[in-house]
């Protein structure tokens, strides 16, 4: 049997509305699109704006699109959030509103993309610091990925395992690179008896 290859989970993270979705639409839309080229799967909230425009860029790409919603059911999610289904290839809907969403959506990529964004794209990185993810963040998106050194500086935190890029391609590539040298590290499980 054919060993396969494992696909990695890259969040996209940004903003659903405001400013940033002008600076960073194209930027996101690149980002997805690069995960998926490269055979990995794109995550996101299942939100509009640039999480929306990152998980259809992987889809037309060919890739896969999957989404956290906050919602607790699809109904919820269409009728009470007002969210959209039709980039995603499936959504996990957590029934734990927007903070408990952001909590197991990066808790379960395996790195992270910042796209602009605002609180709720502030509020996945702090996770992402904290669970010691790998972060990218796309320069010329606005939002809060202008903020990301003020945050780091204030949390006495050190730009280990961050990448600083105005490249989506670049980013993901080198995104990649940090996840693999994790990987190396990790113990090697069999499950064959």
């Amino acid at each position: 049997m054919a060993k396969s290859k494992l696909q990695y989970q890259i969040c996209v993270s940004g903003a659903a509305k405001g400013s940033s979705l002008i600076t960073g639409a194209k930027l996101a839309a690149a980002a997805g699109k690069e995960i998926a080229r490269r055979g990995h799967i794109t995550l996101t909230g299942a939100t509009r704006g640039l999480p929306y425009e990152a998980a259809k860029a992987a889809q037309a790409a060919g890739g896969i699109s999957v989404g956290f919603s906050p919602a607790a059911s699809r109904l919820s999610h269409l009728k009470k959030y007002r969210l959209p289904l039709d980039v995603f290839d499936t959504v996990l809907f957590t029934g734990f509103e927007y903070t408990g969403r952001n909590l197991l959506l990066v808790r379960s990529c395996d790195a992270l993309i910042m796209v602009g964004g605002r609180i709720g794209t502030l509020n996945e990185l702090t996770i992402a610091i904290e669970e010691r993810k790998p972060v990218g963040v796309l320069l010329g998106s606005g939002g809060m990925t202008e903020e990301v050194e003020r945050v780091l500086k204030a949390a006495k935190r050190s730009r280990t395992g961050f990448i600083f890029s105005h490249d989506p391609s670049e980013l993901v590539d080198q995104l990649i690179d940090i996840i693999e040298e994790k990987a190396k590290k990790l113990p090697v499980i069999s499950a064959e008896l």
